[in-house]
């Protein structure tokens, strides 16, 4: 089976159309050199253990938001630890409230590939009653310009779990 010569660009936004379309390309430089590109999409399986945060992402597959208190000092984390940061003492896990309160907030407008649709999209720091840290996650349902420090959010999670950061995001609180 013989194939068609490959056509020669001088652009490399003609090398990418070329890449996407016919899977090959060659790419001429300045100085005259011509290099062979070829598309060669993979995958791959990555295993990963969550190891002693399972309760953590086993938790946001129940709805539920997890984190840690120190069994010395009592401080309670927002995102899981086996240990305490300031005494070294292990932790226990912890129910969180489900309902908080933006300390901080950022918009991104480029994300990684699991974002790109999303884009631009609201990250928020969650402070909540009770917890001495806090929680980065996602903020949806809500526009950039309403987005406020003390501005009540709700947990929302994932109805398909992933076992997943992605599993839990915020959204404005409902008025009662």
């Amino acid at each position: 089976m013989s194939r068609a010569p490959l056509t020669k660009s001088r652009k490399f936004t003609e090398v990418q159309q070329r890449l996407s379309s016919e899977g090959a390309a060659i790419f001429v430089d300045r100085e005259g050199k011509e290099a062979l590109y070829v598309l060669s999409p993979y995958r791959i399986d990555y295993v990963h253990s969550y190891a002693e945060d399972s309760p953590f992402f086993l938790g946001l597959a129940e709805h539920r938001l997890r984190g840690s208190r120190c069994t010395g000092c009592a401080y309670v984390y927002g995102t899981p630890r086996g240990h305490c940061q300031f005494c070294g003492e292990p932790t226990e896990w912890v129910d969180l409230p489900l309902s908080g309160k933006v300390h901080s907030w950022t918009t991104c407008h480029f994300g990684s590939e699991a974002f790109l649709k999303e884009t631009p999209y609201n990250l928020v720091l969650v402070e909540f009653e009770g917890v001495n840290s806090l929680l980065f996650s996602r903020l949806k349902d809500c526009g950039e310009k309403d987005i406020y420090v003390g501005m009540p959010v709700e947990a929302r999670f994932a109805p398909e779990p992933k076992f997943s950061i992605t599993d839990v995001w915020f959204v404005p609180a409902t008025k009662k």
